[in-house]
This record gives C-alpha cells, structure tokens and sequence, in this order.
C-alpha cells in the first residue's frame, strides 16, 4: 500500500479549465468539451506528472433555464462528452492513471452503472472509479420523466439502496469464475456465479451481472456529498470523499468527523481518503500570480457570474438585489445543501456583496482558491496534509490545458523536493496507487479467517 506520507491527486477536469470565464482565456481550447484530442493531452500530461487520477464531474442535463447566462459559458454541461465514453476511450492512451466518473443515483439504474463501471475497469486493467452522487439539480427532473425534482433525503435514501446494489452485482462472480476449459466444454463455474435477488423500497434487481468480476474486485467507490446524509453515506460506502472547504479549520473538523464515522461501520482510517478541492493560480513571483488571476477574473460577464451564483445558492432568482448590495436571506435549498451554507457562510464571514461573492467563488466554485508561487502552493497543501485536513488534493486548473501544466511542471516539482509526493507509480491499478485494499468476495471470507 502507498504511504500516508504521500499525497494523493487527482486532476479534476472541466473541459476548459474551472473558471466559469476560462474558455474566453487566450491560451484556453475553447472546443474542449467536443475535442477528444484536447482530453488526450490532458490525460498523458497528468499521467506524466504521475496524478493518482483524473476526475470526470457530470451531470445529466444543462444547468439552469437563463438563456443569456447559459449562451455565454462553456462550464454548464452545455457541450461535453458522457464521460464513462470518454474516459474508456483514453483507457487506451494510458497506462497507470486512474479514471474516476461521475454517475447519478438519481437519473440511473443500478444495473446500467454496475455494468458500466466494471466494463470500465476491465478496459483499462484495474483503474475505474466510480463517483457516487445525488443529482442536485432540478433541470435534470426534466429530463427524465418528472416535473420535480427528488427530495434531499429521499435521493440519499435512494442512493443507499442504490449502493448495495450496484456493489452487490460487483459480487455476482468470485475469482476465477471464467475457466473457460474448450476441453471440458465448461465457460463458467456454476459455483462461483452468485445471483444478487435484491428487493428494496427502491429497486428489484434480480442479476446476475453479466460482466466478470472487476480487476480491483470493486472499482473505487468514490463520494462528493458534505451534507449529513452525505457524510453518513461516505462513511458506509466510500474509500475516496471529494470535498469543498475554504478554511483549514472547517477541513480539518470535516476530515475528524467523516474519519470518526468509519468505526461503526467496521472501517478503519486508512480506507478512505479525503481529498478537498484547491484551484491553483501558479506564478513564479505572487504578482506574477496575481496578473494571471485577474486577468481571467476580467473576461468573467456579469449574467453569467450571477447566475453561476444563483445556481449554487439553490437557484433563486438573485437579479432583483442589487449587485453591489449583501447577500440576502436565502431558503434552504433542496439542492446541494452543504454548498449553499459553505458560500452563504463565508459571504457572512468577510461581509461580502453579491458581485464580491461570484467573483470569489468563479474559479473554485466553493473549494480553496490559491493564487501564489509554487513554494506557497506547496505551504498550503503541506500544512493541511500534515495538520490532518486532507490525505490529498482534487486539483482544479483554471483553465486547460496550460493550467495543468503549470501545476505539474511548477508545483509538482516543488512537492517531490519535500518528499510529498511520488516519483513514480506504486501500483498497475488504481486501488494500489492509493493504497486502498481490494475487496474481498464475500464467499472467501470464511476462507481468509481460518
């Protein structure tokens, strides 16, 4: 296993880079979503730098109604590829970096993502990651079949059904199921295929998968919810959290919570890591830093700022308000909880205006904003490695593909002269490269403790 001594990174990649105006940047691929060349590059380039991953964020549905706002940006699920389609075609222009999909349990069967996945991590020999998530958006209701959208806690209830079912149809065949004997004439073991017969509030599926079992045994289960269902439901399931935090106080009292939840679930620390998010802005002088930012902070149109802002506070209409004004009273949100209270929060916290608080957050969106030099980069990573806020980071370029490689060319440098991070691969597989054990099936667990 991979040492806790070393960071795990994954390169979280919005097609143009993560700034709500990075397709407008000069050095940005402004075709990115729809260019397959552009997403090749990428993934050699973090291969290159040796990121334990690459994280595909998606969603099923365009993300908001304004028609002005959505015609000027590149950052909305416009335009961009279904990713288990892509990532399985750079499977085979890779050879060691992991593939982590984002697949809704909201929008989805169990079967289809099961089926998926684990064709994934055949494909690329072990390296498919699965993130877990509750569709947050309501336009994506629309788009299948419902005016509304699901509840917050029915869609968590629903996701952990839909969990053990998925994980359940990972299990239908053992180890060795496939012979595959032209002599005997016997394809497959009777005896080891397991038929999954799952009758749940929300789901009857009776398997049994009809793809052979994972290289990893499971892919990676990977969790991006902060809420409390979502924190319970990562303690149960996942072994990678992706996470949103702009303090070091509030990461680490959330890396000490989720930690502290694994207990009861039979889990010990080390299997799962909490990555937060950081969007870089690399310099080699801070004012260099700080050019670079504000230069991209300017292409930013003001309807699309606002409506970025009215998306993640809950989708209320914000127009009215003067931009200059505080930020008002909001309702709760049956979206994306913990990201409405995570802005509303520090909008209190520095007492910011409605055009302060999107400019603030239209890079990172709600994760930790760094603008420096590698050296200061590097400070901040370490200080909350070491301190106990993070096993590693979900690295957000600003714009791709110069952001990334400023970040591997700049910073990666500066992480392996502290012995933060790797030289070279651990492992063939994704589990092994962040040092996470393999799933055992079930039928040999009897076995393993004689």
């Amino acid at each position: 296993m991979a040492e806790r001594s070393q960071l795990r990174l994954g390169a979280f990649l919005y097609p143009t880079g993560h700034h709500i105006a990075a397709w407008r940047h000069p050095d940005a691929q402004a075709d990115a979503g729809s260019n397959f060349a552009h997403y090749v590059e990428l993934a050699q380039l973090a291969e290159r730098g040796k990121f334990d991953l690459i994280f595909m964020a998606d969603g099923v549905g365009t993300r908001g109604t304004d028609i002005e706002a959505l015609s000027r940006t590149a950052t909305r699920y416009v335009a961009q590829f279904e990713p288990i389609t892509l990532l399985s075609a750079l499977a085979a222009v890779t050879r060691n970096i992991g593939f982590v999909a984002t697949a809704s349990t909201s929008y989805n069967e169990p079967y289809h993502i099961a089926r998926k996945f684990a064709s994934l991590d055949h494909i690329s020999g072990g390296r498919a990651g699965w993130n877990l998530v509750t569709s947050s958006s309501e336009h994506e209701a629309h788009n299948f079949g419902r005016d509304e959208h699901y509840a917050h806690g029915e869609r968590y209830e629903r996701a952990e059904e839909f969990a053990d079912v998925v994980t359940g149809l990972w299990d239908t065949w053992e180890e060795g199921a496939f012979p595959r004997d032209k002599q005997s004439g016997l394809y497959f073991d009777p005896d080891k295929q397991h038929v999954l017969n799952h009758k749940g509030k929300f789901f009857k599926v009776r398997g049994p998968l009809n793809v052979a079992r994972s290289p990893q045994g499971h892919p990676v289960l990977v969790q991006a919810g902060s809420s409390e269902p979502g924190k319970e439901l990562a303690a149960r399931t996942a072994e990678v959290v992706f996470t949103a935090h702009q303090t070091f106080e509030d990461a680490r009292a959330f890396y000490t919570d989720l930690k502290g939840r694994l207990r009861k679930y039979g889990r010990h620390a080390d299997d799962l890591k909490v990555m937060p998010g950081i969007f870089p802005v690399v310099g080699l002088t801070i004012a260099e830093a700080e050019e670079k930012f504000e230069q991209i902070q300017e292409l930013i149109h003001p309807v699309v700022g606002l409506a970025l802002l009215s998306g993640m506070t809950g989708g209320v209409d914000l127009s009215a308000y003067p931009l200059d004004g505080p930020v008002p009273a909001l309702p709760e949100t049956n979206a994306s909880k913990s990201r409405q209270r995570l802005l509303l929060d520090l909008a209190h916290r520095e007492n910011l205006t409605i055009r302060q608080l999107y400019l603030r957050i239209a890079g990172a969106r709600g994760h930790r904003q760094i603008v420096g030099t590698p050296a200061q980069i590097a400070d901040e990573m370490q200080h909350w490695f070491t301190g106990g806020a993070a096993d590693g980071f979900n690295i957000m370029p600003p714009h791709l593909p110069v952001g990334l490689h400023h970040f591997v060319d700049l910073v990666l440098p500066e992480l392996r002269r502290r012995g933060l991070f790797r030289n070279e691969y651990e492992g063939t597989t994704l589990r092994q490269n962040l040092g996470l054990r393999t799933p055992q099936h079930p039928a040999s667990a009897p076995l393993a403790a004689e």
